[in-house]
C-alpha cells in the first residue's frame, strides 16, 4: 500500500505514555483515541489469548483489532479523517504468553520467573487507512541477570510494573536487571520504531 494523501497527523490507539514519547521522538504529529477499559472495556479490544494462541498470533491480532476498532471510532465520534496507528506488546516465556500483571502478588511471580533467564518481547503494530491494514511485527530477546527477591520486591513496591508486559519497562529501574538485549529497543519499550515509522511512510505519512 502506498496512499498519498494530505493528512498531517495520525490517531494512536493507546493510552501508553511511551508509545507517546516515542512518536514524539520520530516528530510524529498525533492525536490520541481512547478505549474504554475496566467493566465498560470495548469487546473489540479484548486482551484475552484465545485457546493454544501463540504469542506472534496473538499481537498482530490484538494490533489488528485496536487498529480496526479505532478507525470505527473515527467515524462514530464524526472525527477528522487520519491514520489509525495501533500496537500491542507482550512476553513470551517458554510458550507462555505473559501480558501485563493482575496485582502486586502477580507481579512478583512473573518476575521471579523472568529471573537469570532469556525470555522474548514481541510487539505487533498495526496502521489502519483508507480501508486497507498493514501490520508489522518486532521480535526481541532480553535476558535478566538473576534477581534476588528483596530487589523484585521493591521494584514491585515502586508500582512501576503494574502497567506493563512482563511486569517491568526496559526504560525504567528494571533496566538494572537487563544483562543482554537482542533486537529492538523500542520494541521492548512497546512501539518499534523502524517498523513503525515505515509503516507511516507506505500510507504516505509526511516525515520532514
Amino acid at each position: 500500500m502506498n496512499i498519498t494523501s494530505g493528512f498531517q497527523r495520525i490517531y494512536l490507539a493507546s493510552r501508553s505514555p511511551r508509545r507517546r514519547e516515542l512518536l514524539t521522538q520520530i516528530g510524529v504529529h498525533f492525536d490520541t483515541l481512547i478505549f474504554r477499559t475496566g467493566s465498560r472495556a470495548d469487546p473489540e479490544t479484548d486482551e484475552t489469548p484465545l485457546p493454544g494462541e501463540a504469542a506472534d498470533a496473538y499481537v498482530l491480532r490484538l494490533a489488528r483489532a485496536k487498529a480496526e476498532h479505532g478507525q470505527r471510532l473515527v467515524g462514530w465520534r464524526k472525527l477528522v479523517p487520519q491514520p489509525v496507528l495501533a500496537a500491542d506488546t507482550t512476553l513470551d516465556l517458554d510458550g507462555q504468553i505473559i501480558g501485563k500483571p493482575v496485582d502486586a502478588a502477580d507481579a512478583l511471580a512473573i518476575l521471579r520467573r523472568l529471573s537469570g533467564r532469556s525470555h522474548r518481547v514481541l510487539t505487533g503494530v498495526a496502521v489502519y487507512h483508507e480501508g486497507c491494514l498493514e501490520t508489522a511485527l518486532s521480535v526481541s530477546e532480553v535476558r535478566f541477570r538473576a534477581l534476588d527477591d528483596a530487589e523484585i520486591r521493591r521494584y514491585v513496591a515502586s508500582g512501576e510494573p503494574m502497567d506493563k508486559a512482563g511486569a517491568y519497562g526496559i526504560q525504567g529501574r528494571a533496566g538494572l536487571f537487563v544483562a543482554h538485549i537482542s533486537g529492538s529497543y523500542t520494541g521492548i519499550m512497546g512501539l518499534p520504531l523502524c517498523e513503525t515509522g515505515r509503516l507511516l511512510e507506505r500510507v504516505g505519512y509526511p516525515f520532514a
